[in-house]
């Protein structure tokens, strides 16, 4: 790998391509490419979320994630490449379980913010939507495998469970939206 990325400016590029891991090129707008750079973008929200003081617990599971997200870019810029499976989704469905146990039921709808890891989270959880929309369209015109798109799925869920969870860890309720304001 030190050697691949030795040279940073390529040029290749340069006429609106750019190249698979599999070494075929396709344009930079391509389905594809929005779905690779979509969850390039969530990956780094995550990187934010780590950045500020969070409990070990949701740290831990959040850095597992961004480890997924990377495989799962490496799974969309590898047409064919399997990296995402169903014990993916099922430790994030394990993951929401676990970090929602403790917290009230809803009975209104929240608005994002909180403390700024909250906030953060509630960030990553709308681009994550807006990953797995790029996935799904990728997937009505390329092979795709299931599980990647349902991984984005749960994730969505699961930022949203960790942003109630860092709010209560910090002695913060919800922000509830008030209907009748």
């Amino acid at each position: 790998m030190g050697n691949r990325l030795s040279k940073i400016v390529t040029r290749t590029g340069d006429a609106g391509t750019t190249g698979l891991g599999d070494g075929s090129r396709v344009p930079k707008d391509s389905p594809r490419i929005a779905a690779i750079g979509t969850v390039d973008e969530l990956n780094s929200h995550v990187g934010l979320i780590l950045a500020e003081p969070i409990p070990a617990p949701i740290a831990e599971c959040l850095t597992a994630v961004q480890h997924d997200l990377f495989d799962l870019g490496g799974e969309l810029s590898i047409p064919g490449l399997t990296s995402m499976t169903d014990a993916h989704v099922t430790r994030l469905e394990e993951a929401v379980e676990h970090f929602n146990a403790d917290l009230g039921r809803l009975k209104e709808f929240i608005l994002p913010g909180g403390i700024r890891a909250a906030a953060l989270a509630h960030v990553a959880r709308t681009v994550c939507r807006r990953a797995e929309r790029s996935v799904v369209t990728a997937a009505a015109t390329e092979a795709i495998n299931a599980p990647a798109r349902i991984y984005l799925n749960r994730l969505s869920d699961l930022l949203f469970v960790l942003a109630r969870a860092l709010n209560r860890a910090e002695g913060r309720t919800d922000v509830l939206w008030r209907k009748q304001r």
